[in-house]
């Protein structure tokens, strides 16, 4: 597969499933400048107000966001044409006309473009029928396949079970997508566990990014990668009841959990313990692009500079460094020892088309 462009330097690197959350979208706000086009976000959005609209308006300069709607009924208000900003609309195959014809709209737009979602663990069609339903696709939006990224979105993956459930579905699925030439051809996964109230408390926990390593067995393809960010891919799930305070911490092939139940004194000087503990640890960066926007609000907190925060500045946090980790390692190839590409450097190293 080649793509349309003739090539790919320019386009992102990154693109996380994010939900339309204030935590997202303040992580999102901070990335530095120089990675704003290296980061291709799909946003999940849940609910349609005046605040949904503003918090796409308030991102970086340079980045698009990739705005998914199909939780919400097929009214008026979902049409990303009305929302008077750039964006890139997310199509489902099964998609109605109507919502169809609404999505082709804002991609003529905008900039032409598009984002096909295919969902590995429910559009289970064969390779036959689903090449009918993207050329529907095509057909009703007016787009071409040149002008649509493909997002192969592999789900839930916790387990080592699961990457060797998923590879092989994910191989038929970019055999099949090699058929067309699309713009770029993007594998996603979520490997944060739904719930971490079971986990020990007052100690660092080491879990396995899965979908990470589904990624990595994947790298023969050329693909790019996609995750969820800190959080479960399963809608819904979660810890809505859990009020400890929670960073996880993005490293090499795996997160670190801090999850901090320690009494005594303010809640302030709980989580400024939980802080002190994290830069402490030889997972903390001191310096590179890894050293984000999250991170300095972390080390705030480690010095007593500033309050704990609430759930959301948590998760914000978390999000934020996790953000800058992903994109400095995609930048180098594993294992080369190389240091690692920072946003001043001009655009990361070629990537390999899928063909």
């Amino acid at each position: 597969m080649v793509p349309a462009d003739g090539g790919r330097a320019t386009a992102p690197v990154y693109r996380p499933i994010l939900a339309h959350r204030r935590s997202e979208l303040e992580a999102l706000s901070h990335l530095d400048p120089g990675y704003a086009t290296l980061v291709a976000p799909v946003l999940e959005v849940g609910t349609i107000d005046r605040s949904t609209m503003e918090g796409v308006r308030r991102l970086p300069s340079g980045l698009l966001p990739a705005i998914d709607v199909s939780a919400l009924p097929d009214i008026p208000e979902t049409e990303l044409t009305r929302w008077g900003v750039p964006v890139v609309p997310v199509i489902g195959l099964a998609e109605s006309d109507h919502r169809l014809v609404a999505h082709g709209a804002a991609a003529r737009a905008y900039d032409r473009r598009a984002l096909i979602r295919l969902r590995a663990g429910q559009d289970r069609a064969g390779p036959d029928a689903s090449t009918t339903a993207v050329e529907r696709i095509w057909r009703v939006t007016d787009l071409a396949p040149e002008e649509c990224d493909l997002l192969v979105d592999a789900g839930d993956v916790c387990c080592p079970a699961d990457v060797r459930t998923a590879e092989p579905r994910v191989r038929r699925l970019l055999d099949w997508a090699r058929r067309h030439a699309w713009r770029t051809v993007t594998v996603a996964a979520g490997g944060m566990p739904s719930t971490l109230s079971r986990l020990p408390t007052d100690e660092p926990v080491q879990l396995d990014r899965w979908d990470w390593q589904l990624w990595r067995r994947l790298a023969d393809a050329g693909v790019d990668y996609g995750d969820y960010g800190v959080h479960p891919a399963v809608p819904g799930t979660g810890d809505p009841g859990d009020r400890l305070p929670t960073v996880r911490y993005t490293d090499d092939g795996r997160w670190w959990v801090y999850r901090w139940a320690r009494r005594g004194g303010r809640g302030d000087d709980r989580f400024a313990d939980l802080c002190r503990t994290l830069v402490s640890a030889p997972h903390w960066p001191t310096t590179g692009a890894a050293f984000s926007w999250g991170d300095h609000e972390l080390l705030r907190r480690a010095r007593r500079g500033a309050g704990a925060g609430s759930a959301s500045n948590w998760a914000a946090w978390s999000t934020s460094h996790h953000l800058a980790h992903v994109l400095a390692t995609l930048s180098h190839p594993a294992g080369d020892g190389g240091p690692r590409w920072h946003p001043g450097q001009g655009p990361p190293p070629h990537r390999r088309s899928l063909r």
